[in-house]
């Protein structure tokens, strides 16, 4: 008697495994199969491969999809920094700050220069290193956020916006100091920075010494007191000297 043996279909496993949302396992099952009976690996060996596959794709997603939420303008490293250029600047502090310990502290910290010395790109950087270690993140100008808190306030959606910048793990405000604040915009952000009080990380960037900061708060002392009593309590301050990279080649001609 004649037996013929018969391979299963693999577009029931395909349909499931799409149902399932696995693409990675969608797209490799069977490949793998033809590769696992080549090399005699045993069913966990190729389950753990189309797992482990599987599993590194979701983490690539997951990351992808932090730094689009973060709303990054362009993507910086610590690798690309110009440590040369700035007269000075403590790199061993800077580095230490990858480590990222002060995001799971929910400390903060507070990058001080005048402008075109790299503020910007290391608080991007930290907060592209944030994003690679799962952390959600939010970066924006300080002015970006005033605008679109005011806006907020003004729609009776000032709830909704407070918490896209009190909820993420670490919440970069940039360019603190550079366009003056009037009163909306001083408590708006004051808001901010209180609801997030040991309660999240914060890194800011400014061209003002702190003794100057009254100024940018629209001349009110006491709410930049209490602003800086906070910000300050856990924080650690980078100050960088030089001058502005990008008028590097004015100033060497």
């Amino acid at each position: 008697m004649n037996t013929t043996t018969t391979t299963p279909s693999a577009e029931p496993l395909t349909e499931q495994l799409a149902y399932l949302k696995l693409p990675f396992m969608q797209e490799h099952h069977a490949p793998l199969a033809r590769e696992a009976a080549q090399a005699h690996w045993d069913h966990v060996a190729y389950l753990s491969r189309l797992a482990a596959g599987e599993a590194a794709l979701r983490r690539e997603r997951s990351v992808q999809r932090r730094i689009t939420q973060a709303r990054f303008p362009v993507l910086k490293t610590l690798e690309q920094f110009q440590w040369s250029w700035p007269k000075a600047i403590n790199r061993l502090q800077v580095q230490n700050l990858f480590r990222l310990q002060f995001v799971a502290d929910q400390h903060n910290v507070i990058i001080l220069g005048t402008v075109g010395l790299g503020k910007t790109h290391l608080a991007t950087a930290l907060g592209y290193a944030a994003c690679l270690k799962g952390h959600s993140v939010r970066f924006a100008t300080a002015v970006e956020v005033i605008n679109t808190l005011a806006a907020a306030q003004r729609g009776g959606r000032l709830k909704q916006g407070l918490d896209s910048y009190r909820k993420p793990a670490l919440l970069i405000l940039d360019e603190l100091g550079y366009l003056p604040i009037d009163k909306t915009g001083a408590d708006l952000l004051f808001q901010i920075i209180s609801q997030r009080y040991e309660h999240g990380a914060t890194v800011i960037t400014s061209n003002r010494v702190y003794k100057h900061w009254a100024e940018i708060f629209n001349n009110d002392a006491t709410l930049t007191s209490a602003l800086l009593d906070r910000l300050l309590h856990h924080a650690e301050t980078i100050v960088i000297e030089g001058q502005s990279y990008r008028m590097k080649d004015r100033i060497e001609s």
